[in-house]
């Protein structure tokens, strides 16, 4: 079973401001949805909170040490790795490949070890912002694909879709 990060990073490694995105991306939300749906998808209960609901189509794990926080629609786990068995047994049964890993930061700090690959969008920006993407650190990833596009008419920046895998 694949895990794959999935994350929008801007030039100088923000992913977050006040609980939501730094920026606009129509662009990039459009290829995160075609990149995440029918497959699980795994999140923090902040990344979770800053959504705000369900993302249709796809089996929602959060993971969250508070046992209050159970909202309807999603799979609550309690650890990183009771949230993992849980997506791995959820793709086996839908058929999914991968696991998608989608923030934030600790998540991605704790399954970027795990991680088989990471589709990253590069937005061209320097937003300011409290959350940032943890290095790539080149000694274990390397770009293996990567496309350079122009703003589009709802996106504050360009960008860059760029696949990393095991170095």
């Amino acid at each position: 079973m694949k895990i794959v990060i999935l994350a929008a990073v801007a030039d100088n490694g923000v992913i977050g401001r006040d609980n939501g995105l730094p920026f606009r991306q129509s662009s990039d939300l459009k290829r995160f949805k075609a990149l995440t749906m029918g497959k699980p998808v795994l999140m923090g209960r902040k990344t979770y909170l800053s959504i705000g609901k369900p993302l249709p189509g796809r089996t929602n794990i959060v993971v969250s040490r508070d046992p209050g926080f159970a909202p309807d629609g999603v799979a609550v786990a309690r650890s990183l790795d009771a949230a993992l068995a849980a997506a791995r047994e959820d793709a086996q049964k839908s058929g999914a490949a991968e696991i998608v890993v989608i923030g934030g930061t600790d998540i991605f700090e704790q399954t970027m070890p795990l991680a088989d690959r990471m589709e990253i969008t590069h937005v061209h920006s320097q937003p300011e912002g409290d959350t940032i993407f943890p290095p790539i650190d080149a000694t274990q990833w390397r770009a293996v694909a990567r496309s350079d596009h122009p703003a589009g008419p709802r996106d504050d920046a360009a960008f860059s879709y760029v696949t990393y895998a095991r170095a």
